[in-house]
């Protein structure tokens, strides 16, 4: 599915309700009904162990913009499907939009009222506080600055109150296209949004502050949406994380070496287990042959630690290296690397003589830093694998990265290669401008050793020559490894919790999810 930017969503209203004459109040109400089904449900989920009654109870905090009137309109709804219901303006009545009024009319007609939110009002705040949940209906993809005022005092109080909300398209104070919180925004429980998913559900602070995402339809024309959104300018594919990216049978006449020779140069003292890591993340996505290259002086603990994989230690002589690399499919350089001045010679030397595609990560990025015209000079697929803090030492960005759609899709054009940005929701970005947002893993994979997994999954998916035929695409394999490697980090956390979960652990369940994932017929 393709997620839509705050842009293209005020285009789509524009378009939907000025040239193909689709009531502005009509659309209101579809969503309004979405968020009244969810605010039902998740009411009465929540009223195990609490006050009898309160799943009966709802209380929606509306804005003066169509946001609000989404809201208010929800608060009708509820109204008759049997719940208690109020509903709070929260900021200037004198700013309520035509459709908010209209809305408020309807909520009046059927016997409810819209009230000022009021934090020093007792009763109300009282009744709130005993909600079986409320609903977040302040700003959707509109809002473009922090949150000042009774907005922000709304926002504190629904987090500070505990209750699961129900968010109206966006978590109120969430940036809509960068994830970004603005000031301060709501926690939900449940975000119902319309349409499509906004970037900034999936994307860092915005995908913690989102909770479970659900996309309703409102009526939006599809063959306006797959035109302005799916086969827009700038698209961007989210991969969702409850379905399914189907491989294909291996080839049942194919031997190890068609499956890739994959080479993995990294590890210095101290950092003996990262290239090991990304081998066996290679050897578990399907690779036929991994040999891991590292400094003479920890090649014995690495010897000791290997078995699926060869290690060897690296020659003394550079063209030694470069042969051992050109012999190989897919080189991935750069776990445990380290930085010393002599090493990151070697990596810049490497780049600019191998004709092969290289998977660069950890301090094989790190190398690069002031010597991005290497990068520039090659003509092989190269993918870099970065968090956001060596994606800053790269580039010179500001931390933290605000756009990271943006920031890698720039990056990724500017300098012809594949990057995956790292992170809650991370970014593949490919050379065309085509993007992908992981819907896939969790915190519990925020501990070292989890990239150099990853670094081997793609370079292994690089490495099968039944992938790469001269159909494929590098970069949506990069993605795909990115989603298989974040489900086996759901599966594992879903079984050990994300405090426990390890590194090895995502290689123990990736054998499941690439099972899951791979055509039977």
């Amino acid at each position: 599915m393709f997620v839509a930017t705050t842009e293209q969503m005020q285009e789509l209203d524009r378009i939907a309700i000025g040239e193909r004459g689709i009531p502005s109040l009509e659309l209101m109400e579809r969503a309004a009904r979405a968020v009244a089904g969810a605010a039902a449900r998740l009411a009465e989920e929540s009223a195990e162990g609490r006050a009898a009654g309160s799943a009966r109870r709802v209380g929606v905090l509306c804005g003066p913009g169509n946001n609000g009137g989404d809201g208010i309109a929800a608060a009708r709804l509820l109204r008759e499907m049997g719940l208690e219901v109020r509903a709070f303006l929260v900021g200037d009545r004198a700013k309520m939009t035509p459709d908010s009024r209209a809305m408020e009319a309807r909520l009046s007609a059927a016997g409810g009222r819209l009230e000022p939110f009021d934090l020093e009002n007792r009763e109300a705040m009282a009744w709130l506080a005993a909600c079986g949940c409320l609903v977040d209906a302040l700003f959707g993809v509109g809002l473009s600055r922090p949150l000042t005022g009774d907005f922000l005092a709304a926002v504190a109080w629904m987090n500070g109150s505990r209750l699961p909300v129900v968010a109206c398209d966006l978590p109120s104070g969430v940036d809509g296209d960068t994830g970004a919180v603005l000031g301060a925004a709501v926690r939900a429980r449940v975000t119902v949004t319309f349409t499509r998913a906004k970037p900034g559900l999936c994307l860092g602070e915005g995908a913690a502050c989102a909770g479970e995402v659900r996309v309703a339809d409102i009526g939006i024309p599809p063959d306006l949406v797959e035109a302005r959104v799916d086969r827009g300018e700038h698209p961007v594919e989210l991969l969702p994380g409850d379905g399914r990216l189907v491989l294909p049978r291996r080839p049942g006449a194919a031997h190890k070496g068609d499956f890739g020779r994959i080479l993995i140069l990294g590890g210095s003292e101290g950092y003996t287990g990262a290239p090991l890591l990304a081998a066996r993340g290679a050897l578990r996505a399907g690779a036929g042959l991994v040999s891991v290259g590292v400094p003479r002086e920890v090649y014995p603990i690495a010897a000791a630690k290997c078995d699926e994989a060869m290690a060897f230690p690296l020659p003394e002589r550079y063209g030694e290296i470069l042969a051992r690399a050109e012999g190989c499919d897919v080189a991935v350089i750069g776990p445990g690397l380290g930085r010393a001045p002599r090493t990151e010679r070697l990596v810049r030397s490497l780049l600019s003589d191998l004709a092969g595609p290289v998977v660069l990560d950890a301090d094989g990025i790190n190398a690069l830093s002031g010597h991005i015209d290497i990068l520039d000079r090659r003509t092989a697929p190269t993918v870099l694998t970065p968090h956001e803090g060596e994606f800053a030492r790269l580039t010179g960005c500001a931390l933290p990265v605000r756009d990271r759609v943006g920031a890698a899709r720039d990056f990724a054009r500017a300098h012809r290669c594949t990057l995956v940005l790292k992170g809650r929701g991370t970014v593949t970005a490919a050379a065309d401008g085509r993007v992908w947002i992981n819907g896939t893993g969790g915190p519990g994979m925020a501990k070292g050793g989890s990239g150099d997994v990853l670094a081997g999954m793609i370079a292994a998916l690089w490495g099968q020559k039944h992938l790469n035929t001269p159909r494929s695409d590098r970069a949506e394999l990069a993605a795909r490894a990115v989603w298989y490697h974040g489900a086996a980090g759901d599966r594992a956390a879903a079984e050990l919790g994300e405090y426990a979960m390890l590194p090895t652990d995502l290689l123990s369940a990736l054998p499941g999810v690439l099972r899951e994932n791979t055509d039977t017929d």
